[in-house]
């Protein structure tokens, strides 16, 4: 049977995860990048117990080259490039009066340029095979919220990144399109500094933010992410696509 090489960054937890197991349930070979190597040889793991190939490729996306030397393992490993899924990313707090210059280039090297570098680096190998790139965005790519300014810049770039790319590649074949998650039960906002108590507070005013009345999974982004880049999804590019409980419809409160 014909398996797909499937390279997904932030793949030790939370969407990049699910989405590694997600496609490792059709049998598709898995190339698992990220910074944490035991939790990266955990959801290999998992992947081995679905009965398929997992590669692991533990390297931090910002660092000199890691864009090259990712794809260079993947093509050594299996020798094509079908499916980039960028789940790496990071949030921060800060207003235009106190975000630190420092901050803001920490936010737009992951977020952005990391991604950028990583795309331009398989494009060559995605133009081959007729493959696809999916970009985990954010609801605010699309929306603005207070006290997040440099997460919400990074994420509108990320959804002009996605479909600049998507006219620049359409008559080569290859399709590129964006996730916009709401609130998602993940590590990011622990990771920005939330500890327990401030978290599950976070998730419960959440609740009254999304009409639906709850936050999101990480197994449904990963759902939404497959079909992008499944063949039933041949005629998709260039779409940011809003996957939130009807978060982006709604003022900021």
């Amino acid at each position: 049977m014909f398996k797909r090489c499937i390279i997904i960054t932030g793949a030790s937890s939370g969407i990049g995860r699910a989405a590694a197991l997600r496609f490792a349930e059709a049998k598709e070979n898995i190339v698992l990048v990220g910074r944490n190597q035991e939790a990266l040889l955990a959801v290999e793991n998992e992947i081995k117990a679905k009965d398929t190939e997992a590669l692991i490729v533990n390297d931090d996306v910002c660092a000199e080259g890691a864009a090259q030397k990712i794809i260079a393992a993947v093509v050594e490993k299996f020798s094509r490039c079908d499916v980039l899924v960028t789940a790496a990313g990071i949030i921060g707090n800060g207003t235009i009066e106190n975000t630190a210059l420092a901050d803001w280039d920490r936010m737009m090297d992951i977020n952005v340029r990391s991604i950028f570098q990583l795309m331009q680096a398989a494009t060559p190998h995605l133009i081959q095979t007729q493959g696809n790139i999916v970009n985990v965005s954010s609801v605010t790519g699309t929306r603005s919220f207070p006290n997040v300014l440099a997460y919400c810049v990074s994420k509108a770039a990320l959804d002009q990144l996605t479909r600049c790319a998507a006219l620049d590649l359409a008559p080569k074949g290859v399709r590129v399109n964006a996730v916009n998650p709401g609130v998602v039960v993940t590590n990011l906002h622990r990771r920005s500094g939330f500890d327990e108590p401030k978290y599950a507070a976070f998730l419960e005013h959440s609740k009254t933010t999304h009409p639906l009345g709850r936050v999101g999974t990480p197994e449904e982004i990963a759902e939404l992410i497959f079909f992008l880049a499944s063949e039933k999804a041949g005629w998709i590019t260039g779409e940011t696509i809003s996957i939130d409980g009807g978060r982006q419809l709604t003022c900021a409160r």
